[in-house]
């Protein structure tokens, strides 16, 4: 009896729609698709400098490498492209799900995630970025009320890795996602 996948041959698997069509796009095309996952040309260029990807997984441990090469001006370039926690960029389904822990929250806590918002980025100078995918509102908060008194150091190794987990659940939609799915 094989215990090979339907999707394998020999011991070899076959990339996924999606990992195929990312693979084989031009240039350009893969890159927007990577700008889309995150905001940084240096990760984008060195992600995509490594295709094909036989498998997501060869390609989230591709991402996990450009991400601990990134400099302290790589990571806030890709910073910039987040919105403030409780605020998701208008008309973006993205921002939208990644916030929904926000969707339901009360007045008082959107207007006490402003402030700690507002606080946390006068210190560090960027806004407050988390995996916010599948955390409530008041996770966020606790979040942000214990990350605020980390040094800047601290504070630049954890965005690193939020970071890492945001692009590993944005690099697989497009993984899955063959051409005309929902992403």
């Amino acid at each position: 009896m094989s215990t090979r996948s339907p999707r394998s041959t020999g011991d070899t698997p076959e990339p996924t729609p999606g990992l195929t069509r990312f693979n084989t796009a031009d240039d350009d095309a893969a890159l927007a698709a990577l700008h889309e996952v995150c905001a940084s040309r240096a990760w984008g260029g060195k992600v995509l400098a490594r295709r094909p990807y036989a498998t997501a997984d060869a390609l989230f441990a591709a991402s996990d490498a450009a991400m601990a090469e990134l400099t302290a001006a790589d990571l806030a370039e890709a910073m910039a492209g987040h919105p403030p926690i409780g605020r998701p960029k208008p008309g973006d389904p993205t921002s939208r799900r990644e916030q929904s822990g926000m969707a339901g929250a009360s007045e008082a806590l959107r207007a006490e995630m402003l402030e700690l918002n507002l606080a946390y980025q006068e210190k560090f100078g960027h806004v407050f970025l988390i995996c916010a995918s599948g955390r409530t509102g008041e996770q966020m908060r606790d979040a942000v009320r214990h990350r605020i008194d980390n040094t800047p150091e601290q504070e630049r190794e954890i965005v690193r890795a939020e970071l890492g987990k945001i692009n590993r659940i944005r690099l697989t939609r497009i993984a899955e996602h063959a051409e005309g799915d929902a992403a």
